[in-house]
């Protein structure tokens, strides 16, 4: 089936290219630097646990939401049009929550910032799967993995930057100032240089509403429990019974789909996405992945403010190297995939969950004064193993996809990465904060923090061990089918060797 989209002049591509990736890379940074400004909100807004908790999963939860439905309407209409509509309201909700005058108008700007950001960051993946194929492509998700991996890293750090030279009591609105400009030169470039529709070709639209509203049920339900768990004595019990309702929710959604597409309409989510093996394993090792990444940011974090006292700035500096090195790995990995397809994955999950094995050695066993700069080094390790794993994962996982499900498979995928960064925060956080509240006085506060630590990150091992099974898995099947597909090959080439005449 054919892209709906025009053709772009091989001299632009590359601009439009940067174009996507620049909007991809604020966009998943506001996700990491907000996290270091909640103290001072807290501080200059009072605003309350429940308020600074939704500021952060609030803007997960609209993100997670909006993902997909966008994605469809950007397959069937136009990418370029709801590219420009999510950057303009992520600029005017990145205006609202920097003038905000109460924490209340705050949360309204970020839970309509998530949906900006849902909007936008389908139509990136989809159009770079319509900008590129074979080895262009490789080399292109690569440096989106890298400029992905550098915003996710310095995020926290750009955040401290702010806070720094603002103070405490308005620093933090920085943090959504910067957004501004740079949102508005990316509409002005993006209105230049992306393609649009085919002059005189209609879009068809078919966004499945019913499809929508049980799909947004399912969501909601699956991620709110994730949302809402801190670890703290405090947290609600009762929050786990949502997980009911999503299993009812899931279960309508996909008999609905299958009764939606076999009625000839296009449903939400064509569930034949998951019947191709590259992109079901794909996504499946990047929600695990993205389960534990994020969480191995905060609990570093966490334990360098909290247990060393470090100053939000000098904390996100930690993480510094691990984005140097992915930015170097991830670029490299999009060019070695085509040759080396799952290994290369697997490879980098080995090292990177020997990177963080030297994380939690270094940071319980050495001396506070040397600890983040010795952490600092080791991230560099662990850097390059997720840089491995990043870009060429998202290669392997579209390889089959067509271009015009390109946005579809890419905001599902995103969806799983957003999911699965929920589940993996509350896992490491509660198991990090458990460990802190159970222990009265602050006798033994350093070695809490090692301890809480060591606990947190051991489900971040655990998760990425996920991911690795997964690589292993996909890898056996890849190499089966490389095995069947040569066998068939041979014996048909000796099929036809004994069928031809003998001569004499």
């Amino acid at each position: 089936m054919p892209s709906t989209e025009a053709p772009v002049v091989k001299d632009t591509r590359w601009r439009a290219y940067w174009v996507c990736v620049a909007v991809a890379a604020i966009t998943i940074m506001d996700l990491t630097k907000v996290n270091v400004a909640l103290p001072s909100i807290e501080e200059a807004l009072g605003a309350g646990s429940t308020e600074l908790q939704l500021l952060v999963s609030g803007f997960v939860l609209t993100f997670g939401l909006t993902l997909v439905p966008a994605g469809r309407l950007g397959d069937q209409g136009s990418r370029k049009v709801m590219f420009i509509v999510g950057l303009s309201l992520f600029t005017a909700t990145s205006l609202l929550c920097a003038v905000a005058p109460t924490s209340g108008v705050l949360l309204v700007g970020r839970l309509l910032q998530g949906v900006a950001a849902g909007i936008q960051m389908p139509q990136v993946l989809g159009l770079v799967q319509q900008l590129f194929q074979g080895a262009e492509r490789g080399a292109a998700f690569g440096l989106f993995g890298a400029t992905i991996g550098i915003a996710t890293a310095f995020g926290p750090t750009l955040g401290g930057l702010a806070i720094a030279i603002g103070g405490p009591e308005d620093g933090w609105r920085g943090i959504f100032w910067m957004n501004v400009p740079l949102a508005l030169l990316a509409i002005v470039f993006a209105a230049w240089l992306l393609p649009g529709r085919p002059a005189g070709e209609r879009a068809r639209i078919s966004l499945d509403p019913v499809g929508v509203v049980l799909f947004g049920i399912a969501v909601v339900c699956l991620m709110w429990p994730f949302l809402f768990t801190t670890g703290s004595p405090d947290d609600d019990p009762a929050r786990w019974w949502t997980l009911v309702a999503f299993a009812a929710a899931a279960g309508a959604f996909v008999l609905w789909e299958r009764r939606y597409a076999a009625s000839g309409r296009a449903p939400l989510v064509p569930l034949d996405l998951f019947s191709r093996r590259s992109y079901r394993n794909g996504t499946m090792l990047a929600t695990a992945y993205f389960a534990a990444m994020p969480s191995t940011f905060l609990l570093t974090n966490l334990f360098l403010q909290q247990g060393l006292g470090l100053a939000p700035v000098f904390a996100g500096m930690v993480t510094i190297g691990f984005a140097l090195a992915s930015a170097v790995t991830s670029w490299l990995g999009g060019r070695l995939v085509g040759r080396m397809g799952r290994v290369l994955v697997v490879g980098g999950l080995i090292l990177l969950l020997l990177g963080f094995g030297l994380l939690v050695l270094v940071a319980i066993a050495t001396p506070p004064g040397l600890t983040p700069w010795l952490m600092a080094g080791v991230m560099l390790i662990a850097g390059a193993g997720g840089g491995f794993v990043i870009a060429p994962n998202q290669v392997l996982a579209l390889a089959e996809v067509p271009v015009d499900e390109g946005g579809l498979a890419g905001s599902v995928g995103q969806l799983g990465q957003r999911i699965g960064t929920a589940i993996g925060t509350a896992i490491a956080l509660s198991l990090f904060y458990s460990t802190i509240f159970r222990v009265q006085g602050e006798e033994a506060r350093i070695d809490v923090f090692h301890t809480a630590y060591a606990v947190g990150m051991a489900a971040v091992g655990a998760l990425l061990l996920v991911a690795l099974f997964i690589g292993l898995v996909d890898l056996r099947q890849r190499v089966q089918a490389a095995s069947t597909r040569s066998a068939a090959s041979s014996a048909e080439s000796s099929a036809a060797e004994s069928s031809r005449p003998k001569a004499g």
